[in-house]
């Protein structure tokens, strides 16, 4: 017997596990929703699927959030390995959005336009109002008031690259193959094709948001097409199947799909609490779904750049045992 999970709402609020009579008695009275069990590839529309008593056919399945318009179909490569870049190629008249900064190259026919909010309004005719929503949605995850347009207005092709604000990764993720919705960590997103929109959502869980290492307010990606995620050092995909849980570092979660479950849990054991070095709390993510760990967070790479800063205007002996009379010899004289 199939075990059932369901997405409702623009929250996409998870319900589930369902037999399968409850769950064909739960997609019929929530038409809109997606649904999930083993075997499927992924999220999909609970009324195109012939288990759940829908028809499958182009007229009766909903669009995937965030739908109202197709992203731009662009190509694209990845370049490096510790210090990523990633480099789209455009046809005439398609267009990438990264955020404000995160230019490195482009070719000459590429015209950048800067645009008030996350640039999926541009062109489309959005109001002050949406462009003023969108901007503040921004803020709030950590980004910028301000998105850059880059769009191919020549002949051929033409190529534009965005590089990383310190070392890691660059995830590339189609969203129309992750149910057309990621929740990500604040100021993760570097770029992505024209059409994909921003948001923002909220934890409702209070202790999750104090303690999991997020805050209450994350990236929301939505759309169909491709987007770019930065994250510190390597990273690594999960499956989750459903029920599966596993426990993280709480500064190690990158991005996840809607349906999986983001909580925390204490740390057994007053010893490892307080000496272990991993904080009172840990990151729990129950499936089902994917998941995107990162090996280093930037906040763990600036603690320990910190620490190793020189200290009350000082400079740090690193293991002489000289001391200042040995810096005279190796050339650190900031004295």
């Amino acid at each position: 017997m199939s075990q059932w999970y369901f997405l409702t709402g623009a929250e996409q609020i998870r319900s589930g596990p369902f037999d399968d009579a409850a769950a064909q008695d739960f997609a019929a009275r929530n038409p809109g929703a997606l649904a999930w069990r083993e075997g499927l590839p992924g999220w999909q529309p609970a009324a195109s699927l012939a288990e759940l008593g829908g028809r499958p056919g182009p007229s009766q399945m909903p669009p995937p959030p965030g739908a109202g318009r197709r992203a731009d179909d662009i190509e694209f490569r990845i370049v490096g390995h510790d210090m990523q870049f990633v480099e789209v190629e455009l046809d005439p008249g398609e267009s990438a959005v990264a955020e404000a900064g995160s230019l490195m190259f482009k070719d000459a026919s590429v015209q950048m336009d800067t645009v008030f909010g996350d640039g999926r309004t541009s062109g489309t005719g959005g109001g002050f109002m949406d462009k003023l929503l969108a901007a503040g949605k921004r803020v709030v995850t950590g980004e910028s008031l301000f998105t850059t347009v880059y769009t191919h207005v020549g002949q051929g092709k033409a190529k534009v690259a965005f590089a990383a604000p310190y070392p890691g990764t660059v995830i590339a993720l189609k969203l129309s193959e992750h149910g057309g919705r990621l929740l990500c960590q604040k100021d993760s997103f570097l770029a992505g094709a024209r059409g994909v929109q921003l948001g923002i959502a909220f934890q409702r869980k209070i202790m999750t948001g104090l303690f999991g290492g997020e805050g209450f307010i994350m990236q929301k990606l939505e759309g169909d097409g491709w987007v770019f995620v930065h994250a510190g050092g390597t990273v690594v995909e999960r499956e989750l199947a459903a029920g599966e849980r596993i426990d993280v570092d709480t500064g190690c979660v990158v991005a996840y799909h809607g349906g999986v479950d983001m909580d925390i849990r204490r740390v057994a054991g007053i010893k490892s609490m307080f000496f272990g070095g991993e904080g009172v709390f840990l990151a729990t993510l129950t499936g089902p779904g994917k998941v995107w760990l990162q090996s280093l967070p930037f906040s763990r790479m600036a603690g320990r750049m910190l620490q190793a800063a020189p200290q009350n205007g000082g400079a740090r002996g690193e293991g002489s045992v000289l001391g200042g009379l040995g810096r005279i010899l190796d050339g650190d004289n900031s004295f």
